[in-house]
């Protein structure tokens, strides 16, 4: 058995250096004054080989708020569950929720791409859309206990919208536009109780 690593490795490496020497750049100099040829001599990479990995920096961006998602997450998916009260399921959705809204390397890129949002509202979008897809959990469970008949809408996006948007209220616009500090154990459990009752206030069947 070789003690080599395998190129599928080498690569994976690479591309891990590369990833962490962007989130080093785009913390210290901000989303514009960021370019891939800094990212490269961060990374110790040729700027063809960060071109092969990311084909732009937008891209680069947007796979280090997914990464920053998954690894807070841990990758864990809380689908619906027919034995479990409706309270307790969206409680934990919020849990996970908070723990990536607490991340301090979460927070400090989101200030970067709201920065950069500023002077491109195309770009935005685009970001906004790839960071939407990592909150696209709460919807599949909106969707699933509606479709059981326990929650009572016509559009799962919209009510998913909605709840985020009472906990973001809290926990994400004013740390990111003010640099308040993450709520405490005890305002995350106010807040993640008054929302979840306010929404099944209004939607459990």
């Amino acid at each position: 058995m070789s003690d080599f690593p395998s190129p599928t490795r080498l690569t994976d490496r690479k591309r891990q250096a590369i990833i962490a020497a962007a989130i080093d750049e785009f913390r210290a100099s901000g989303y514009e004054a960021t370019s891939m040829d800094r990212i490269a001599a961060r990374a110790g990479a040729s700027k063809r080989t960060v071109y092969n990995h990311f084909p732009s920096k937008e891209v680069l961006f947007a796979e280090i708020l997914h990464q920053l998602w998954e690894t807070i997450a841990g990758n864990e998916e809380l689908a619906y569950r027919a034995d479990r009260p409706l309270r307790d399921q969206l409680l934990d959705l919020i849990a996970q929720k908070f723990r990536l809204l607490n991340d301090e390397a979460f927070v400090s890129l989101a200030r970067v791409a709201l920065a950069a949002g500023i002077h491109s509202p195309e770009r935005a979008r685009d970001m906004v859309a790839r960071m939407s897809e990592r909150e696209e959990g709460l919807t599949v469970w909106i969707r699933a206990a509606a479709a059981a008949g326990r929650l009572k809408l016509q559009d799962p996006v919209f009510a998913s919208h909605q709840l985020q948007g009472l906990i973001k209220g809290f926990a994400f616009w004013p740390q990111i536009t003010l640099d308040q500090p993450p709520l405490d154990a005890a305002m995350q459990k106010q807040v993640a109780e008054s929302a979840v009752d306010m929404f099944l206030a209004h939607y459990a069947a």
